[in-house]
């Protein structure tokens, strides 16, 4: 067995999460300065979580270290043809330039690097008749449970995923490295290498490691999850609406994404950040220690929206001179070369906007865990309460429902619900809802309705999604004229198991599944 894990920290370049091999890795300080590698896979767009790694990067680099970048251009391939062989060469120039961009943001000399790509020695004679030697020893056990964290995970499971980890070994091997550098999700892949490398009759490697940063919506960062992570070309405007849609709820420190990224992404790379307040609001307050500004806000001391709005400043600080970059007609059109807008298809193909209806798909649904704040009957209508419902936003939502008839006042007060967030706001007897709560109702007579309940342990503003469109951004509004809900609507039911379903799959949380009491076999509305 390999090393454990040491304590989460070195003397000579500040904190990681977790290091395998600290003894090694401190012998080798004492007599010389440390080769490590840090590697990336050319799949989507890279985000603002990035800003993680080139921190560290730039510490590797002040503490002496020297340090290779590498384009993973072969592993983007293998892991479930994320990247299309005809697009690889184009996503791999796009990573160079935007990952050179966000170094240079930050103040990391590039003449210190190495740059290199998995294609410059992964299709050598040499580098593939290890692979086969790899192939020959490492059981298809141990390369599926190593990829686990990393390689998309999929019904039906592709060989090039069961590759996927040997290569990331073997780069240790190629690339002349003492130590690779990644995120805690690739530790299986890191212990890995650690078992197999010396089976070939190489060394074994020291492995350091970053935290994940959350996304905005309280899960892991993702590129393929659009409203958690913020694009490091996003115009201003949408950093806005990203943030604002953010979870953040009052004094609530527990899988809040602004927090996390305050935490992982702003203070490493200043050493303080500072909260934007009006004089009325106490001022501006520039805090030097994390701690206390998470303290603050468990506290309620510091507001949702003045943290959002202070991380809003901060980022488009940091993002200014990569959209400057890539500003350039060049840059702009190996941006679209790369990642090409899905309703744009080549000459020939379907798919373009004329000649193909657009898709209605339960991705553009903004359905959101919501908690009820307040239960009060429609001044105006005997049948309609009004709610309060926080759904992670800076303030909670009107919302108006009929069911004074269905649901007493004291069942819907403090639970949570499930809100349809992007229908356009509409008046109901003079007072404007904001979104709509979404039941379960009976089939026969007499008529029966129950809110739908979100798994337990959600918190107000995560994201519900239909299984398997956990990808692809809501639409902003809804266009009544559409009617894309009411299209969706009509598969919309209830499961034998009350499980909520749009054509038999399961409405889910990052919890689990979304369900109603007792009326199966019910419609959804």
């Amino acid at each position: 067995p390999g090393p454990g894990p040491g304590p989460a920290s070195s003397p000579s370049f500040g904190p990681s999460q977790e290091v395998l091999g600290e003894d090694k890795l401190m012998a080798i300080l004492k007599e010389r300065e440390l080769k490590i590698y840090w590697g990336t896979a050319t799949t989507g767009k890279p985000h603002v979580a990035y800003f993680v790694p080139m921190s560290k990067i730039a510490d590797f680099l002040k503490a002496g270290c020297e340090v290779t970048i590498l384009f993973a251009d072969l592993h983007a391939y293998l892991d479930n043809m994320k990247a299309p062989w005809e697009l690889l060469e184009l996503r791999t120039r796009y990573y160079e330039h935007v990952i050179k961009a966000m170094l240079e943001s930050i103040g990391v000399p590039l003449d210190k690097l190495r740059f290199v790509r998995g294609t410059d020695y992964q299709l050598s004679k040499e580098y593939t008749l290890d692979v086969y030697r790899l192939s020959s020893v490492v059981t298809q056990h141990d390369a599926k449970k190593a990829g686990a964290e990393v390689v998309k995970q999929v019904e039906h499971p592709l060989l090039s995923g069961l590759l996927y980890p040997g290569l990331q070994a073997l780069d240790e091997e190629y690339l002349k490295v003492d130590a690779q550098f990644g995120g805690v999700d690739q530790r299986k892949i890191f212990t890995f290498a650690e078992k197999y490398l010396p089976s070939l009759g190489y060394a074994k490697r020291i492995h350091l490691m970053n935290p994940m940063v959350p996304g905005l919506t309280g899960s892991k960062m993702s590129s393929s999850e659009e409203d958690s992570k913020i694009d490091l070309l996003d115009r201003k405007e949408d950093v806005k609406k990203k943030l604002k849609k953010a979870f953040c709820e009052p004094g609530n420190v527990e899988n809040n994404g602004v927090l996390s990224f305050i935490k992982h992404v702003l203070f490493p790379l200043k050493s303080e950040f500072v909260v934007l307040r009006e004089e009325k609001w106490g001022g501006n307050k520039t805090y030097t220690a994390y701690e206390a500004l998470e303290k603050d806000f468990a506290e309620q001391v510091v507001h949702p929206g003045d943290l959002k709005n202070s991380v809003e400043v901060a980022l488009n600080k940091l993002l200014d001179p990569i959209r400057e970059k890539f500003n350039c007609p060049e840059l702009k059109k190996l941006s679209s070369a790369a990642y090409p807008a899905p309703s744009k298809a080549k000459p020939g193909e379907k798919g373009t906007k004329n000649s193909e209806p657009e898709d209605v798909v339960p991705s553009r649904l903004d359905i959101r865990v919501g908690k009820v704040i307040s239960v009060e009957k429609h001044p105006d209508a005997d049948s309609l309460y009004v709610e309060k419902i926080d759904v992670g936003e800076t303030e909670p939502r009107t919302v108006v429902s009929g069911l004074v008839h269905f649901v007493p006042k004291e069942q819907l007060q403090d639970r949570l619900v499930v809100l349809l967030c992007n229908l356009k706001p509409q008046k109901m007897r003079g007072v404007e809802s904001q979104g709509m709560v979404l039941c379960a109702s009976s089939v026969g007579e007499p008529r029966q309705v129950e809110p739908l309940d979100p798994p337990a342990g959600c918190c107000a503003g995560e994201r519900v999604y239909v299984e398997g469109y956990e990808g692809g951004e809501p639409d902003e509004e809804l266009k009544p004229k559409k009617k894309v809900f009411e299209k969706l609507q009509a598969d919309f039911h209830i499961s034998e198991d009350c499980v909520a379903q749009w054509k038999q799959r399961n409405f889910l949380t990052k919890l689990g599944t979304v369900s109603c009491k007792s009326l199966r076999g019910g419609s959804i509305s």
